[in-house]
Formats: structure tokens, C-alpha cells, sequence
């Protein structure tokens, strides 16, 4: 498989200590790719992400960062 075929992934940072588990992120992602476990998101999906930062944009706490 040629280089130009892989998808490159996303690198989604969660930072746990910011995290207050409430959702918005979760809420606004429109590929579904974060779920919560236990009081903090977590990545479920990552090879669906968009790189649209939608999650990034409304973390209210900065508890989530995307990069290429």
C-alpha cells in the first residue's frame, strides 16, 4: 500500500486532571469519536476523526487538544 493511502491518524490529547467529565465534547464531535469512562472522555474512535476540533473549541476546562 503506497504512502498516500494510509490515513494519517490525529494525535487527540486528554489532559485527565483538566477533564471534568461533562460531555461537551462528546456532544459536539459529529463523528462520534470520544466517549466518557468514568469521570473523564477518552478516545473510542480514533480513525473517525475529521480533525474538525470541535472537542477542542468547546472544552470549557482545555482538557483536550487535536493535532495533526
Amino acid at each position: 500500500m503506497s504512502e498516500a493511502a494510509v490515513k494519517k491518524l490525529p494525535r487527540i490529547v486528554i489532559n485527565e486532571k483538566f477533564c471534568k467529565g461533562c460531555s461537551i465534547c462528546i456532544d459536539f464531535c459529529p463523528t462520534d469519536v470520544l466517549e466518557l469512562k468514568g469521570n473523564c472522555v477518552a478516545v473510542k474512535n480514533l480513525e473517525a476523526c475529521t480533525r474538525c476540533q470541535l472537542c477542542d473549541l468547546r472544552c470549557p476546562d482545555f482538557a483536550i487538544q487535536v493535532f495533526d
